[in-house]
């Protein structure tokens, strides 16, 4: 894949009717988060919302990247982190453009939930995540809806490049 930006193909390919019908999945998928985190943040009490022995709702602030990774106190890492983040975005917005409507689907919905991580990041200074699935006294990581949308998005590349190879 060239990775060189042709200003010209760019400029064309922006506005095909793929283009926008795949910048607004990723606008519907960015406001599903936000709108999610608003409801989280503006009713939060405290305490762990029970919703079932398997669920809870408990909003803790991620400072880290996804699931806590990378976490630390430092502004040089996290301004980093924060900019490492807007770069992989810019890449990924620019690869959807030029690529096949099943790639432009699952770039469309790592780009929505990178949207949303990376809007609280700048706005909050960290990310809040909400989601807490467990078993007993096993929990999973901690996470929020832009975080499902973007491991679904991943999942589905990779899934989608073990069979894309399959279908040459």
């Amino acid at each position: 894949m060239n990775f060189l930006i042709n200003f010209k193909e760019f400029k064309s390919n922006l506005f095909k009717k793929a283009n926008v019908i795949f910048f607004t999945l990723v606008i519907i998928t960015f406001l599903l988060d936000r709108l999610t985190k608003l409801k989280i943040i503006n009713n939060y009490n405290e305490s762990p919302y029970y919703v079932n022995d398997y669920l809870n709702f408990d909003l803790i602030w991620n400072i880290g990247i996804g699931f806590g990774f990378l976490s630390s106190s430092s502004s040089i890492i996290y301004n980093s982190i924060t900019i490492i983040i807007a770069v992989v975005i810019l890449i990924l917005f620019y690869l959807s453009l030029i690529s096949n409507n099943l790639d432009k689907f699952i770039y469309s919905i790592i780009i929505g939930g990178a949207l949303g991580n990376f809007y609280d990041r700048i706005t909050y200074k960290a990310v809040p995540d909400f989601i807490d699935l467990h078993y007993n006294n096993f929990h999973w990581f901690t996470f929020n809806v832009a975080d499902i949308f973007i491991s679904v998005g991943i999942l589905a590349f990779i899934v989608n490049g073990f069979f894309a190879k399959d279908l040459k």
